[in-house]
């Protein structure tokens, strides 16, 4: 059961507020019933009507966990014909966008959803969802640089919000570190970026964590879907702007 403004809203019949004077007004029904503000209704399994007209049935949110190759375009389609996240997943027969974006060249931890209330509010700056990712960079971080990127990096669009940084071994044959690295923001390719600013190019991108969840149990290519604790735990989440997705699991 959900409140009449919000399953109107999510309609995308009117706002939440214009739905509410709608309800005000006596132009909404429910199962034939004039409907009154704060009432709630069952959208699967009762009639709801605007005028007269009733509202379409909502298609159901699923949501999943995609372990995104590299080669793969995180959107729903594309023009040039690339291959995009959704081939991943051709047995989903609704219509699913991914949360935020990992560039051709990343991989890792992708969500992707049809519930764009939760896509909206995880991807709110104000949440400060954490995105954890691990990198192998060229060259060896000294000290200084580790905590320049801790610090905030100054990039062309402004300095980056403090991150958390370590290094996770360095190889001395190849020359280049392993790098994981957890940001809040979301600059476009903002991790590549930032180290291309210490001095370290990135020869290697993975996303390993989203707002607490990760990829255990996901293979490269795979995906799985989301249990409704996580997805409980998400919406907290999603309008909560201090916890940030500590969560770990």
């Amino acid at each position: 059961m959900e409140r009449l403004q919000k399953i109107i809203s999510q309609a995308g019949v009117a706002s939440r507020r214009t739905a509410e004077k709608m309800i005000e007004e006596g132009r909404v029904t429910v199962d034939g019933v004039v409907a009154t503000l704060g009432a709630q209704a069952d959208a699967a399994s009762q009639t709801i009507c605007v005028d007269g007209k009733p509202l379409k049935k909502a298609e159901a949110h699923v949501y999943f966990l995609l372990n995104k190759p590299k080669g793969y375009i995180s959107t729903a389609k594309d023009e040039r014909g690339r291959k995009t996240v959704l081939d991943l997943l051709p047995e989903v027969a609704e219509r699913i966008y991914p949360v935020g974006r990992l560039d051709n060249g990343t991989e890792g931890l992708l969500l992707l959803t049809n519930d764009g209330e939760l896509m909206n509010g995880l991807l709110h700056p104000a949440r400060e969802v954490w995105k954890t990712y691990v990198a192998q960079v060229e060259g060896r971080l000294t000290r200084a640089e580790l905590q320049t990127l801790r610090n905030g990096v100054a990039l062309e669009d402004g300095v980056t919000a403090p991150a958390k940084a370590r290094v996770l071994d360095w190889d001395d044959r190849q020359g280049r570190t392993k790098l994981e690295i957890s940001i809040h923001e979301g600059k476009n390719r903002q991790v590549r970026r930032m180290c291309e600013a210490v001095g370290h190019p990135v020869q290697a991108l993975k996303r390993t964590e989203f707002a607490g969840l990760s990829l255990s149990g996901v293979k490269r290519g795979e995906h799985r879907a989301l249990s409704e604790d996580e997805v409980a735990y998400l919406y907290e989440l999603a309008k909560d702007p201090v916890s940030g997705g500590r969560r770990k699991g």
